[in-house]
């Protein structure tokens, strides 16, 4: 354990002095450097509950959750320009699949179906939709929230005569392991991604459709692809973390704040930049606990002001703002030499 510490405590001094290093190196050297950092993060979030308190444990599995949510959402809507409001939907199946499996399967049987859930549901949704374009496809997602909210809420009252379901409730630290797997899993899948020929695509359906069509992209199939794929995570992350309640409903499991939270992460981070997203949806969960914690009556007032002015004077996120100082430390040194 103090070796492990001192380890982390050394890699902690060399990047902190190659800071200014990483805002002026080459694409080559900083994504390096990038890579290093996150792999130094992961480290640290692996060995937090030895070293960590219970509380800790728990806050960071909950930011990790709106991290896997935003970086999910990211995949396909930051590509493609599609306004999905749908990730509520896909982690409340998910979380559902946890409580009804929960009694009869190992935890990570149920963690997969509750992704593979997810995954046909958006699978569906997407040759349904994913033809329509604009507005008319974002109000249907969020729709899509609110229609399995009251069908399920009818279901239960009418032929259960219930509200909700308890759930098979595990420790906190097999919860922060496979929440930090997720985390893992989606990230390598993101990054190849983004980085593939597929990620190409996306990012010229998002320019221009029709161009990216008559170059022989088969623009359908990508986006029901992909968007599948991010549904599957969100599915994951839904499935594992209803472990963490005692008891659930359709009202906790289907919470339109689930739909939103991602979206204004991604803004606040800003998508132009990997690492953007992960970024603005760590401060941002961070924030929202210290907020609620702190001011429990006027966090909602706190954080739509910090919102706001986060998009007033900050319009590419955090990673506009990365941007701007690295450009002009540039032309600091230029001006200087």
């Amino acid at each position: 354990m103090q070796n492990l510490i001192i380890v982390i405590n050394v890699l902690s001094l060399v990047y902190s002095g190659w800071f200014i290093d990483w805002l002026l190196a080459p694409e080559r050297k900083r994504r390096l450097l990038i890579t290093g950092i996150l792999l130094l993060i992961l480290v640290i979030l692996a060995a937090l509950p030895f070293y960590g308190s219970a509380y800790s444990v728990i806050l960071v599995a909950s930011i990790i959750m709106y991290v896997v949510l935003t970086v999910s959402w990211t995949i396909f809507s930051g590509s493609t320009g599609y306004i999905s409001l749908a990730p509520a939907a896909f982690f409340g199946v998910g979380i559902y699949t946890s409580a009804i499996l929960g009694k009869e399967f190992p935890l990570f049987t149920i963690v997969l179906f509750g992704g593979l859930t997810s995954f046909c549901l958006a699978t569906l949704v997407g040759a349904l939709t994913l033809r329509l374009k604009g507005i008319y496809f974002t109000i249907f997602t969020f729709g899509l929230v609110l229609l399995i909210y009251q069908a399920l809420l009818w279901y239960e009252i009418k032929f259960t005569g219930t509200r909700g379901r308890f759930v098979v409730v595990i420790d906190n630290e097999t919860i922060y392991y496979v929440m930090l797997a997720i985390f893992v899993v989606l990230l390598i899948i993101a990054y190849f991604i983004r980085r593939s020929k597929y990620g190409l695509a996306l990012r010229s359906i998002g320019e221009y459709e029709e161009a990216a069509a008559h170059m022989g992209i088969n623009v359908t199939a990508l986006k029901i692809t992909v968007f599948a794929i991010s549904a599957f995570f969100m599915g994951t992350a839904g499935a594992i973390m209803a472990t963490k309640w005692t008891y659930i409903d359709p009202g906790i499991a289907f919470n339109p704040l689930f739909s939103f939270m991602p979206v204004l992460m991604a803004i606040f981070g800003g998508t132009g930049q990997f690492y953007g997203p992960i970024l603005g949806a760590a401060i941002f969960a961070y924030l929202e606990e210290t907020l609620l914690t702190r001011f429990p009556y006027y966090y909602m007032l706190i954080f739509g002001i910090i919102l706001i002015v986060a998009i007033l004077y900050m319009p590419q996120g955090l990673v506009g703002l990365i941007q701007k100082i690295q450009r002009r430390i540039s032309r600091s040194e230029r001006a200087h030499t």
